[in-house]
């Protein structure tokens, strides 16, 4: 068991290595001036020449490639050239939000969409499976933003006034305000690592709230969220649903299934117990690819609903030419893909013992 984990975590590391290299790489490769992008009408051989030797970009590629690793060694992400911001002042800000959105919408997704592909697979063919599976398609095929703009319709301009008025967007009613966690715990002078613990946990409005016991904080903040969670878990809900269903209904028809039942065990036992446990593989896979892509950051989603996270946050540094802010969040992004990828692989010889074996 050490033995595959170890082998998992040196692989990736290498792979992280490499997407070092890459991101570097495509960074310098976008078209366009960082200079002029940044500083637009300002923009002057004087003035470029000043922002390119700020920024270390008068310098040859091998050795901003050598700052670049450097930096990241000691943990520095750089600062962002269109704000003039530390880059890990704009991450605890503005990551909280898409780590909370994204929790939501994988709960939703994984818990909704294993139910429907169980149900479906147990009642095969039936109305009830056609009309789950017709959901699942018209899900994975129905854009976010359609699906973001329909559910504000619904929710805030047809339902409005009534109990199931929901708010189209941003994270808290005008007027309400969280009180941070160094505040309420009378930290305000603390530094360093801690310190950016507690302001990123702080940012994460629904922990924070729950922590504190701000308890009208956390109901308009939950609140907040449901729309947008519902809009971005509905494509992962869709294909967790199909996923679930087809592998469930392979393993169903095997020996071993066969033989519990004629053993006399409930058939809830022998799909819950049997063939759910084995068949679970490929919707882990699934799940955890999911959780990847919408932790890097839901761009369509945060821009219908006027959330600020990591999609729309790297959105701009693309559109902008703001090379740190790009280089760091697509480390980030590689970095969330192999940690899960990891922990999905982990996972494997948890669930199935022949890994484990092998």
């Amino acid at each position: 068991m050490l033995t595959f984990i170890a082998q998992r975590v040196a692989l990736s590391f290498l792979v992280l290595i490499g997407v070092v290299f890459v991101v570097f790489a495509v960074a310098r490769i976008l078209p366009g001036d960082p200079c002029v992008a940044a500083l637009q009408e300002r923009a002057n051989p004087e003035t470029c020449a000043d922002f390119n030797a700020r920024f270390g970009l008068d310098e040859p590629l091998p050795v901003q490639f050598g700052i670049f690793v450097s930096d990241l060694i000691h943990g520095d992400l750089g600062e962002s050239i269109r704000y003039g911001r530390p880059i890990s002042e704009m991450l605890i800000e503005r990551m909280p939000v898409t780590i909370e959105l994204t929790l939501l919408a994988m709960l939703w997704a994984t818990t909704v969409g294993i139910t429907l592909g169980v149900i479906s697979a147990t009642r095969r063919n039936s109305a009830t499976d056609v009309g789950t599976m017709i959901g699942a398609n018209i899900g994975v095929s129905t854009p976010v933003f359609v699906l973001g703009l329909l559910l504000i319709y619904l929710f805030a301009i047809v339902l409005k006034d009534t109990p199931f008025a929901l708010p189209p967007g941003g994270r808290l009613t005008s007027g309400l305000v969280i009180v941070p966690l160094a505040t309420s715990w009378g930290l305000e002078d603390l530094a360093g690592i801690p310190r950016v613990v507690i302001d990123f946990i702080s940012n994460m409005y629904l922990v924070n709230s729950l922590i504190t016991g701000q308890w009208e904080i956390f109901g308009d903040a939950f609140v907040h969220l449901l729309l947008p969670a519902l809009a971005l878990g509905t494509i992962p809900l869709a294909l967790i649903a199909r996923m679930t269903r087809s592998s469930l209904l392979e393993v169903l028809g095997l020996d071993y299934i066969r033989t519990a039942r004629a053993k006399g065990l409930a058939n809830r036992a022998v799909v819950m117990r049997h063939g759910l446990r084995n068949a679970i593989l490929p919707v882990v896979t699934v799940v955890g690819l999911s959780l990847g892509a919408l932790l890097s950051g839901a761009v369509l989603t945060e821009t219908v609903f006027g959330l600020t996270g990591l999609g729309k946050t790297i959105t701009d540094a693309i559109l902008g030419r703001d090379y740190p802010v790009i280089q760091a969040l697509t480390l980030i992004t590689a970095m969330i893909y192999l940690v899960i990828n990891l922990l999905v692989d982990i996972s494997y010889a948890f669930l199935d013992p022949r890994i484990r074996v092998q």
